[in-house]
């Protein structure tokens, strides 16, 4: 498959101009109007343009709302490169882990009904992980504590991913390949393997919120899918979000890349994340595919504390349980794998949480609450300041984060009545 240069990247990005979409997710202000500056925002679009014209990523969609009012959406570079398809503010991408804050929601929303409660064990749903052992230096022991819901939404559950760690644990993950099947099936093969740390004791990103996926199916009695979409997806009004793309949406799929070992981009299909075409894991953890527009509806409702243009989702009180770090000091910053440990942050319930902002390097408020995506999609919310931001793009691994710090720097210069 062609890849094209760094150079042709740089020469083709001149001539693209983003397609307009006709629907706006939110109402528009100009930036003035909500304590912003136009001429601030506008230094977004040559920044991005900077990583698509030095080829680290083929395009990116970015977004800023603030006070419940879109005031910048935007798209540079190229939507897939062979066939030079300029990227639209509407394309669809897969979003990995910001899966995981759906699938969260869709758990809260149970919660709110008493169909289950933070502290039940998860084994009264799923028996499969009624025997779990715990890997320790002197063997397996049993845990001192049964996985917990509130465990499985805040990561502290002992599971693991096989992605990112080096354990021996993480090893078994890999060699059984506990994604090979449905959500059954990964229940099944997670339930004969050891957890890394004992329930409470450890917080380690894993497959924590997949499990909870086939929580809710037990649950609920309906497949993840279609629950997502009924009580989550279709209420908030995100058209283009789900677990895979339909025919007649096939077009906008955004193409997904790596960097080759020559440093250039090339186009995979191996993806981390769940087939775009006709997933069999339908992964509460990372399946879901979406666009910014969708993605901004959601995040504004738990901006508003639940709810959005007089649909209510969750109760505020909810949401606040959702944002609060239930992490303690021993356990932050938190740390997604060997590499990626985000100063500052603890875990709430399906979202890292800014616990120190004086930690961060990114000028965070107080309270501010955010997730990614593996195949580098990344997207805050800002109660202090009223702000939600997205920053997309389709480069697996996530390797370049300087992105996402650079675009919330630029947002934030451009705030004129900080409170």
């Amino acid at each position: 498959m062609r890849i094209l240069s760094i150079v042709a990247i740089a020469t083709l990005m001149a001539s693209c101009t983003p397609r307009i979409a006709s629907d706006s997710p939110l109402p528009e202000r100009e930036p003035e109007a909500v304590g912003m500056a136009r001429a601030r925002l506008d230094r977004i679009r040559p920044s991005m343009q900077r990583y698509v014209n030095e080829g680290l990523v083929s395009g990116i969609i970015t977004m800023v709302a603030r006070r419940g009012y879109l005031v910048h959406w935007d798209a540079v570079g190229l939507k897939d490169i062979d066939s030079r398809a300029a990227l639209r503010r509407d394309d669809i991408l897969r979003i990995c882990s910001m899966t995981k804050p759906i699938t969260s929601v869709g758990i809260m929303l149970l919660v709110e009904e008493g169909a289950l409660s933070l502290d039940d064990p998860v084994s009264r749903y799923l028996p499969e992980l009624a025997g779990l052992e715990v890997h320790t230096t002197r063997g397996l022991v049993p845990p001192k504590r049964p996985i917990t819901i509130a465990h499985l939404l805040s990561h502290t559950s002992g599971l693991t991913y096989g992605l990112f760690g080096e354990t021996p644990v993480d090893s078994l993950y890999r060699r059984e390949d506990v994604f090979s099947g449905d959500l059954r099936n990964l229940v099944e093969e997670v339930g004969g393997l050891p957890l890394v740390g004992h329930p409470g004791e450890v917080w380690n990103y894993g497959v924590s919120t997949d499990v909870l996926g086939r929580v809710i199916e037990i649950v609920s009695g309906q497949r993840l899918d279609d629950f997502l979409s009924q009580r989550v997806l279709e209420p908030m009004g995100m058209t283009d979000t789900g677990f895979y793309a339909s025919p007649e949406k096939a077009d906008r799929l955004m193409t997904l890349y790596r960097t080759g070992a020559d440093g250039l981009l090339e186009p995979t299909n191996a993806s981390e994340c769940s087939d775009p075409f006709g997933p069999a894991l339908l992964s509460g953890g990372g399946g879901l595919l979406s666009t910014a527009p969708d993605y901004l509806r959601f995040a504004q409702m738990l901006l508003n504390g639940g709810e959005l243009e007089g649909t209510r989702l969750l109760q505020q009180e909810t949401v606040e349980m959702m944002r609060t770090n239930r992490l303690p000091e021993s356990l932050i910053p938190i740390q997604v794998g060997p590499h990626f440990a985000p100063p500052g942050y603890g875990f709430g319930l399906g979202f890292s949480v800014l616990t120190d902002a004086d930690a961060t390097p990114i000028p965070d408020s107080d309270g501010v609450f955010r997730w990614l995506g593996y195949a580098s999609t990344y997207f805050w919310i800002d109660p202090e300041e009223q702000l939600v931001g997205l920053v997309l793009t389709q480069l697996e691994p996530g390797t370049h984060p300087e992105l996402e710090v650079e675009f919330q720097t630029l947002v934030y210069e451009a705030i004129t009545d900080n409170r």
